[in-house]
Formats: structure tokens, sequence, C-alpha cells
């Protein structure tokens, strides 16, 4: 019987090329996706990505969306209630795995699989110890697209945020950023890919430094704009 997994969806890049890794894994039957969401912003937890776009991320990867709702400010007791509540209702369904995006940091792996010790439930790391340089060019040539949401000013340059995650990008990486962000130097929308039935269609809105961090607002492109006024990412 194949695993039935479900994927902890962040909305990025990474999460997507672990979708692609699962889909392709004959083991693997893929249940849903898994997200964090700030409740009262509505967007998603520190992506900072609107759950209109979340939404139609799931619709086009035509996978049943799991939302765990956390109030903000949001101390990790409570955090780690949402996500037991999340995880009981998800053995209850006969979910037998989580899967993570995670790429090399130990601290994070350690404290996810002590998360879900002895619950029924075991975690997936399927990009696990990937070279991140070559995996970021891999994502972009096998057709990822994805737009940078959010970026700390204090590991790159802030202009960056709401450009491309492509080549380009890629090149102008300064050495000591990692090229898939996984020490939280930015983060990602994938709005495109091989996982993907139809692209997402985006609009750029404003850009703004929230907690320390630059955020680029996107929302569909068929929502309507709050000026009225929009213009088509793809």
């Amino acid at each position: 019987m194949p695993r039935r997994v479900l994927l902890a969806w962040s909305s990025g890049k990474d999460s997507a090329w672990a979708l692609n890794t699962l889909a392709h894994d004959p083991r693997t039957r893929l249940a849903g996706l898994l997200t964090t969401v700030n409740a009262s912003a509505q967007r998603v937890a520190m992506h900072g990505v609107r759950m209109e776009l979340l939404r139609a991320q799931a619709r086009a990867l035509d996978l049943p969306l799991w939302v765990v709702p956390l109030p903000w400010p949001c101390s990790n007791a409570v955090y780690e209630q949402q996500m037991a509540e999340a995880i009981a209702r998800a053995r209850r369904c006969g979910i037998t795995h989580i899967a993570f995006g995670d790429l090399f940091l130990e601290d994070v792996r350690a404290y996810r699989e002590r998360q879900l010790s002895g619950t029924g439930v075991d975690p997936v790391f399927p990009l696990w110890g990937m070279d991140t340089a070559e995996l970021a060019w891999t994502m972009v040539r096998a057709g990822i697209r994805a737009v940078l949401t959010c970026v700390d000013p204090c590991q790159m340059d802030p202009a960056s945020v709401g450009g491309e995650f492509d080549e380009r990008f890629l090149r102008s990486l300064p050495a000591a950023v990692d090229p898939c962000g996984e020490r939280g130097e930015f983060h990602t929308f994938c709005y495109a890919g091989p996982m993907f039935a139809r692209p997402v269609p985006l609009v750029r809105g404003e850009t703004v430094c929230r907690d320390g961090f630059w955020f680029a607002d996107f929302r569909l492109a068929d929502a309507p704009a709050a000026n009225g006024k929009s213009q088509r990412r793809n």
C-alpha cells in the first residue's frame, strides 16, 4: 500500500519541488497541502502570501488544502497545540506521513521529528541533503516559476523583493546567501511549474517593510486591486 502523505506547504518553490519529487515516487500518494496561516491577516505565515493565492495554488495542483490558523502574535505553545490538532486530524484521516521541504538545517529537522514522535504520523524529507546551488538551478531549468515575497534586509538587498526567482537572480546572489534561501534570506511564492495544471496569474502590489522584513504583495490577476488598476505578472 502506498503511504498517504500530507505535504507541509509554505507556498514557495521548495514546497513545490518537494511535491514534484513525491509525485514521482510510486510509494507515495499525496493527500493534501498543510499550511499555517496568520488568522488575523489571512496570509501564509512568514511568506506573507494572500489566502486567495494559496487557494489558487491548491486548485491548480488539484490537492485539498489543510489550513492551520494561527493567532498573531503566536506563542510557541499555541503553535504546537494547533499543529498537534492538525496532526491528530491527519492520523484520523489515514495520513501516515507528513513531508517537509527542509534542506539542511539540522535543528529544524530535529524539531519536526520531535513534533511527530509518538503521533503515528512519520516525517519525510524528500529534499534533505541536496546541494542547494544545484537544486536551485535544477528547479529553474525544470520550469519552476516563483517570485520573492519576503526578503531579510540583514542578509540581502531588499530591492530584490518582488522579483523573479530565475537564472538572473541566481547569478546575482552574493556568496553568503544560500541559493534556496534556506537560512531565511528570502521566501517565495511559486506560481507555475511542472506540477501545476496551469499557472497562477499574479498582480504585483505594494512593497512594505514590516517587522524588520521587506514584503512584496501579490494578488490574483482577476482580483480587483484597491485602486482599480493592475498589471499582470504572467
